[in-house]
């Protein structure tokens, strides 16, 4: 049995030591003994020791209240005032104490109501140097969780990693603890250089990144090892924004010292290089100038802000006051005195202040090339020239900017339309301005060669919005200085019209700065409806077993008719269906089952709080359901869909699947693109703006851009949703019988979808009408090339094809291989045509635009995701095809999206999804114009050279064929040739106005 026993320890002693004590054990060999004598002096080289020698709990209480009273000042050691004795027992308190008594101590503060055993530990470790202990403690942690050979789950490091977790995010869980930390540190310095030194230290540790991503690093191995019972604020970067942005605004509204507003400055300069920068600048503002209108000293920080810091906050601020308060003045608004636009004008005034710089900045805005505020309202563009309507010289710098901006040939041909726009009601604006603080100005600039050189540009323009905005602005310009008589007039019934008047008006607008309360009454929500709480749901007692009723003395019977010809007359009449047995009746347990069932929602204001309570599984699955149905009912019928659409967007938007529903996605698309037919002017710019500003996954802006691509088609006539039936009431529609003699026939022409009768949505609808665009476009050039090929190229064309062939046969919506152009062509009407132009297609292109110059990294990394970059090329491909050839803004629309898609070849470098978007995309702008091809060449012959090389070398790259390749490749590949095929024809044919473009090309 010796030989299964193993010794943990051995004592050895020396032959000079007398054997004392009992069995002649040395007294250095026995164990030591635990502290007879509490902490009980007032030294920290006696809490130091006591807390190394594992101390009880309540003599840990006893150190911890003489660490507090340091902090209170009642003796001369403060643990928060970084010194070696400090520093040494902040680390044992983190790496020991910690890890032994942290769960001990939140138990017995939960229990306690006056006295919290944790905040003394708290109060002890708010200080850079507890900060720096307890990071470095998480990182020797996760070294050795990730080392252990047992494997994180496993490891004895993961739970003192939850532990420290947990501390790191106590410490700083108040909107006081960066003040109260640097405040303790800064006071006990008086050393200028120390304090400089330390506050770049702290600067550096707060907004510099690092709690956040070690944070993060934590919860992720926390949730390797199952021991995330609930995620952690300090690792999301969006709380720990709102966190950092709160403390901002309550150490800087009492007005602190130069010193405590320089280190102030400092973490917000920092805080902009972190993710949701526009978050913390939005909490700066609300809380500094609407809320506590202190408005000196918000100036006095951006002051010590550098210029581009100082930028960055300037188009967060105008980018927040024009969505949060200005979204909702419309261009119908009556343009005298508007309280709003006033109020946000104070509140710029506020950020501007008497800086140069920012007002530099300011005017660089209005009058730059990507600015302007882009697809906002005028709203923003009248606040942001009032706050310069004192200053003559920024006044008149912006007209002129805007005037040779108007002008210029290229900016005509390539910008946005809404980048346009917004520049144009910029010149008008501050020529209005102008006019009335020095008129000769004005005068001598409508003389100038830069004023007709404008006009005439825009008048020759080729695209009709661009001659409207060259109309417009001469007709206002010139009504200025000129009388009656003399004045310029086009005497063209656009200008004249409610557009071209409003426009004109603008030169008569005058604002000014006002009170800033109208800002904060829109900050408290009016009328929204209240979350129902959930019920508790208890079992309703079992029915009892009805009584058998005595039979009577007469007997129903039912006697058939031999009249044949009656049943015809009924044919119409549906027989009800047998009921089906209720699921939840299926349920061996009687008490489970759930009789209180909510009825279905009959009022947009019931399915706006069916889908608010997301603890109620009936209602959401409820109100997904009927949400579609629903919102095409109310459409056309009173002002309910229309006064909450954006409610129910928003609503539908961020929807989760939290109860893991059947067809989840399908209802919830169904319902967005209700609202979008219900109100397409209005919700599809609202879509369009939610994608590119929105905080929302991947997945829904992916799905934000289904629904606008389906929505548009919809509107146009190219799709049918099971659910349009419901819109029209059964008194409005004929019998079936009738009905069926009346429907107008399937056209047969590329430009009606196979999938016109789309009955469902799946995750991957607008590939599937992608590729049946694609077919109809390659299947007339396959069979034309392989009539017309003779020898050896009859071998080139076998394998495409054959292929093309093939995968149109198995495609389970039929294509149409004949072109017809003389008759058959699908046009809508102008006035659809329009919409999709204005209210889905160029909002679209213009934001990308926008969003490209923003100055957050996350909005540019999220346009340029493959899979969200490929959905949002095939969902401006398709409404360019819904809008059809007759569209007035085609021209403007073609040069468009051909910039976008030149801009967007780098990021079809090994992804074959995105280059098979773009070729899409030609495909659809090729398709579209094809009874212009003499135009495009005209007018955008630099893109079809340009095109021409890109496409060539797709296709060489490209594998496929009988060179191998998956079948994605080889889709591209076909897409590839059927493009170059089209753009070589144009180019053969229009060779002699190519000539200019085609140098270097071969």
């Amino acid at each position: 049995m010796e030989e299964l026993l193993t010794p943990i320890s051995q004592t050895y002693r020396s032959s000079n030591q007398a054997g004392g004590g009992l069995l002649g054990l040395s007294s250095t060999a026995r164990p030591r003994a635990e502290p007879q004598i509490g902490f009980g002096s007032s030294t920290p080289e006696e809490a130091l020791e006591v807390l190394k020698g594992q101390p009880g709990y309540d003599d840990l209480l006893r150190i911890l209240k003489w660490l507090q009273d340091g902090t209170r000042g009642t003796h001369s050691f403060d643990i928060r005032k970084p010194n070696p004795q400090s520093a040494q027992i902040v680390h044992v308190l983190v790496t020991e104490i910690v890890a032994n008594y942290w769960a001990l101590l939140k138990e017995s503060s939960s229990a306690q109501k006056k006295s919290q055993p944790v905040d003394l530990l708290l109060a002890s470790l708010q200080s850079i140097s507890g900060l720096n202990a307890a990071l470095a403690y998480i990182r020797a942690l996760l070294q050795e969780a990730r080392k252990d050979p047992k494997g994180i789950k496993r490891s004895f490091a993961t739970p003192n990693l939850a532990s420290a977790l947990d501390l790191l995010s106590c410490i700083l869980q108040h909107n006081t603890d960066i003040q109260s930390i640097w405040q303790a540190v800064s006071s006990s310095q008086d050393n200028a250089g120390q304090v400089r030194a330390l506050g770049m230290e702290f600067v550096s540790l707060i907004a510099g990144g690092k709690v956040v991503s070690l944070a993060a690093e934590a919860e992720h191995v926390l949730h390797q090892a199952d021991m995330l019972e609930e995620p952690s604020w300090i690792a999301n970067s969006k709380q720990y924004a709102d966190w950092l942005g709160n403390n901002l605004v309550d150490w800087i509204r009492p007005n602190p010292s130069a010193g405590d507003l320089k280190i102030c400055a400092d973490l917000t300069g920092r805080g902009l290089k972190l993710g949701h920068s526009d978050l913390m600048i939005k909490i700066l503002f609300t809380g500094l100038v609407l809320h506590a209108e202190v408005h000196p000293t918000f100036e006095k920080l951006l002051d010590l802000l550098s210029s581009a810091d100082q930028r960055k906050v300037l188009l967060m601020v105008l980018k927040f006051i024009s969505t949060k308060y200005l979204s909702s003045v419309d261009a119908d608004e009556a343009i005298e005195d508007y309280p709003t636009i006033w109020a946000a004008a104070s509140a710029l005034q506020a950020v501007i202040g008497t800086s140069s710089v920012r007002k530099a900045q300011l005017v660089a805005w209005l009058s730059g090339a990507t600015g302007a505020g882009l697809g906002e309202t005028c709203g923003i563009r009248r606040a942001a020239l009032a706050v310069l309507a004192d200053d003559k010289e920024a006044m008149f710098s912006v007209l002129e900017s805007s005037l040779g901006l108007l002008g210029d040939q290229l900016y005509i041909k390539h910008a946005p339309m809404l980048q346009q726009e917004a520049h144009a009601q910029v010149l008008l604006l501050s020529a209005g301005y102008v006019h009335r603080k020095s008129p000769i100005k004005l005068n001598v600039l409508l003389r100038s060669s830069n004023f007709l050189n404008t006009i005439s540009n825009r008048i020759g323009a080729s695209q009709d919005r661009a001659k409207f905005l060259g109309m417009v602005v001469g007709e206002a310009l010139s009504g200025l200085i000129h009388n009656e008589d003399r004045r310029l007039n086009f005497h063209m019934e656009i200008t004249d019209s409610g557009e071209g008047k409003w426009y004109k008006s603008l030169v008569s607008v005058v604002d000014k700065t006002g009170p800033i309360s109208p800002l904060k009454s829109q900050e408290i929500p009016k009328g929204e409806p209240a979350v129902p709480k959930p019920v508790k749901k208890t079992p309703r007692p079992a029915p009892k077993p009805a009584r058998t009723m005595p039979q009577s003395g007469f007997i129903i019977e039912e006697i058939e008719d031999e009249d044949e010809s009656s049943e015809e007359e009924d044919d119409d009449l549906v027989a009800y269906a047998k009921p089906t047995s209720d699921e939840e009746d299926e349920d061996d347990d009687p008490t489970l089952i759930n009789r209180n069932k909510p009825n279905a929602p009959v009022y947009i204001r019931d399915l706006i709080a069916y889908l608010r309570d997301t603890e109620n599984y009936d209602r959401q699955k409820l109100a997904l359901a009927t949400a579609p149905a629903l919102i095409r009912r109310k459409a056309s019928h009173g002002t309910e869909v229309s006064a909450h659409a954006e409610e129910l967007a928003s609503l539908l938007v961020g929807l989760e699947d939290k109860y893991e529903l059947d067809d989840f996605h399908g209802f919830r698309t169904q319902g967005m693109i209700a609202i979008i037919v219900a109100q397409p002017q209005k919700m599809a710019r609202w879509f369009a703006k939610t994608f590119f500003d929105g905080d929302y996954s991947l997945s829904q802006r992916a799905s934000v851009l289904i629904v606008l691509g389906i929505g548009g088609r919809e509107i146009a006539g190219f799709e049918t949703s099971e659910y349009s039936d419901v819109a029209s009431f059964p008194s409005k529609k004929l019998p079936a019988k009738v009905e069926k003699h009346y429907e107008p026939s399937a056209p047969a022409n590329r430009y009606i979808s196979a999938s016109a009768s789309l009955r469902a949505l799946p995750p991957n609808a607008l590939d599937n009408i992608s590729q049946s665009l694609s077919q109809a476009f390659l299947a007339p050039l396959a069979a034309e090339a392989a009539d017309a090929a003779t020898g050896p190229d009859v071998l080139k064309l076998s394998s495409f094809t054959s292929r093309l062939q093939q995968q149109t046969s198995s495609s389970a919506a039929p294509v149409t291989t004949s072109r017809t152009k003389a008759h058959g062509v699908h046009s809508i009407p102008n006035t659809t045509a329009n919409l999709l132009a204005t209210s889905f297609f160029f909002p679209l292109t213009s934001r990308f635009q926008a969003a490209l110059h923003s100055p957050s990294a996350t909005r540019r990394g999220l346009l340029f995701d493959p899979s969200l970059l490929t959905l949002y090329l095939k969902t401006l491909a398709l409404l360019l095809h819904a809008a059809g050839p007759s569209t007035l803004a085609l021209p403007q629309m073609t040069a468009e999206f051909w910039d976008l898609l030149l801009g967007v070849r780098t990021h079809c470098v090994g992804e074959v999804g995105v280059a098979g978007a773009v070729l899409f995309g030609l495909m659809a702008l090729l398709d579209v114009n094809e009874n212009d091809t003499r135009g495009l060449c005209q007018r955008h012959g630099h893109e079809v050279v340009e095109s021409v090389e890109w496409v060539s070398g797709v296709f060489d790259r490209t594998r496929g064929g009988d060179q191998g390749g998956n079948g994605e490749e080889n889709q591209v590949k076909m897409m590839a040739a059927g493009v170059l095929i089209r753009l070589r024809e144009m180019v053969e044919r229009y060779r002699a106005l190519l000539m200019g473009d085609m140098i270097g090309f071969s």
